[in-house]
């Protein structure tokens, strides 16, 4: 089997790049870039991807790769750091660019006979993402392309073997990316693309057993496909060995509980439900800042969790359904930057008595619901729209309320409800209400009204990495507007989030 190993130097797109190759049915596995040549060779690479980074290569602690790694006589495609990183090993200049790069731009290909830019035209549209830039090219390399306004954007080494683009290809906003991907993977390395996620999930399956032997596994079950995903790939695994708790933390959207245990039958899990709302509620009570919020909620979350594991004898693993975008927006990897902490990631208590069992962590959302569908988790689960760990506690901005959640859970269902009768549900990535500490003035009934102000949020995506707002249909906000202002005690404004990621992030909180 051909395997690409990605070296890893803090991109906030490094696992995107896994996720393309994967998608041309290639492996691929991701190594922090201080990993040794021996750790390198010993994963068997085909090929090697240096990613990109939040550092400047200019400054003395920014990463630097193994002595020895550009030896290895293996292909090797730099993106962006990657390829800063590359000129100046060989001798090239790079400096603070003049015009910083940020978002789409138009890339000239240079070369358009180089094998790395086959089947790319001229023109075309990628997406930048730098501050600095390569001067100067080493001796012995070759400019392949540059951007619109001159920036040296790809260039190779004389005998192709080593290429490297300013750009990021693994973005969805870059036209051509996949075709550049592919190259490099079929026409420079030679890959066959031999690789699918059934091989994926049976050696999952295999990596739990040997991980937890005879040991029970505790799951934290959201109702989620994330958490659902984890619990049937590891129940394939170990059985009745896996103890599912599903925890109701008061912070669920309108008749979830009870939808989501019926789910839960239908998949003959062992589960245990236990109402800890009061609990929940109380330690959240008067609290505003959004990451105290999530701290406080992953804390009783797993306070939970240890209480309920005392009745399992021989619980000694806790499974999440972290994934990917979670670990990296939580800087949980080396030159990494934190956005904002998971209740899965930044969240856990450091005195937590389980060992973490996270078998989904280097998956983005799609690929769990392709995973699900192999192992048979049923079509309501798999294609539900992704629901934060912490619940409406993030979409209730300000402090938590039992008349706070009642009305946004109000305001959240005919949303849902609207967005279902139109048939736009599997459109859309996620949708959602977020209830605001605003209040505006009314008029009902010819009296004067002042009351809370609701948002509404839809995007689209294909990891949740990068999103666009969602041009929802006038006809749909109509209703959703009209309804959720005469059905929903508490709110008499309506107003529709057309902001994509970045610059903002999905949820608000």
């Amino acid at each position: 089997m051909d395997n690409i190993v990605i070296l890893d130097c803090g991109s906030q797109f490094t696992q995107l790049i896994a996720r393309r190759v994967r998608e041309l049915k290639v492996h691929s596995e991701i190594l922090p870039y201080d990993a040794t040549l021996e750790q390198i060779a010993s994963r068997k690479p085909t090929g090697l991807i240096i990613s990109g980074g939040p550092k400047s290569v200019i400054e003395p602690d920014s990463p630097r790769l193994a002595e020895g790694f550009f030896d290895m006589g293996l292909p090797i495609l730099g993106i962006c750091y990657g390829m800063q990183l590359t000129a100046v090993h060989f001798g090239g200049v790079v400096r603070r660019s003049t015009a910083r790069e940020y978002g789409r731009a138009t890339l000239i290909v240079k070369e358009p006979g180089c094998p790395f830019f086959a089947d790319v035209p001229e023109r075309s549209q990628v997406w930048m993402s730098h501050g600095d830039d390569v001067e100067k090219l080493p001796d012995g390399f070759v400019l392949t392309a540059v951007s619109e306004d001159g920036v040296a954007s790809g260039m190779r080494s004389a005998d192709g073997r080593i290429n490297a683009v300013q750009f990021h290809p693994e973005v969805f906003h870059t036209e051509k990316g996949e075709t550049l991907l592919a190259n490099f993977l079929f026409k420079i390395c030679g890959c066959k693309g031999d690789w699918d996620l059934g091989n994926w999930a049976e050696q999952m399956k295999d990596e739990i057993r040997k991980k937890v032997g005879d040991d029970k596994v505790i799951c934290g079950l959201s109702g989620g496909v994330d958490s659902s995903v984890a619990a049937a790939l590891t129940a394939a695994a170990i059985g009745d060995n896996l103890q599912c708790i599903f925890v109701n933390n008061g912070l669920l959207r309108k008749g979830e509980a009870e939808e989501v245990l019926n789910s839960y039958k239908q998949m003959k899990l062992n589960v245990t439900y236990v109402d800890a709302t009061d609990r929940f509620l109380k330690g959240l009570a008067g609290v505003i800042e959004p990451e105290k919020k999530r701290k406080i909620i992953g804390e009783t979350f797993i306070r939970v969790f240890e209480e309920e594991a005392r009745k399992v004898k021989g619980a000694r693993w806790l499974l999440q359904g972290t994934l990917y975008p979670d670990v990296i927006e939580s800087g949980a990897r080396k030159g990494a930057a934190v956005i904002k902490s998971h209740h899965n990631v930044g969240g856990l208590p450091k005195d937590m008595n389980f060992q973490l069992l996270e078998p989904l962590r280097e998956l983005f959302k799609d690929e769990v619901r392709a995973v699900g569908r192999l192992l048979g988790v049923p079509e309501n689960i798999v294609r539900r729209h992704p629901f934060p760990g912490p619940g409406l506690a993030v979409r209730c901005l300000g402090d938590i309320t039992r008349d706070k959640l009642e009305i946004l859970r109000g305001a959240d269902k005919i949303f849902l409800d609207e967005i279902n009768r139109a048939g736009l549900y599997d459109e859309i990535w996620q949708a959602f209400a977020v209830l605001l500490p605003v209040y505006t003035v009314g008029v009902m009934g010819d009296e004067r009204t002042y009351a809370r102000v609701c948002a509404l949020r839809a995007i689209t995506s294909r990891d949740g990495m990068t999103a666009e707002w969602y041009r929802m249909p006038h006809d749909v906000l109509d209703r959703v507007s009209t309804r959720i202002c005469n059905e929903v005690r508490g709110i008499n404004r309506v107003v529709y989030d057309c902001t994509s990621k970045p610059p903002a992030t999905v949820e608000w909180e």
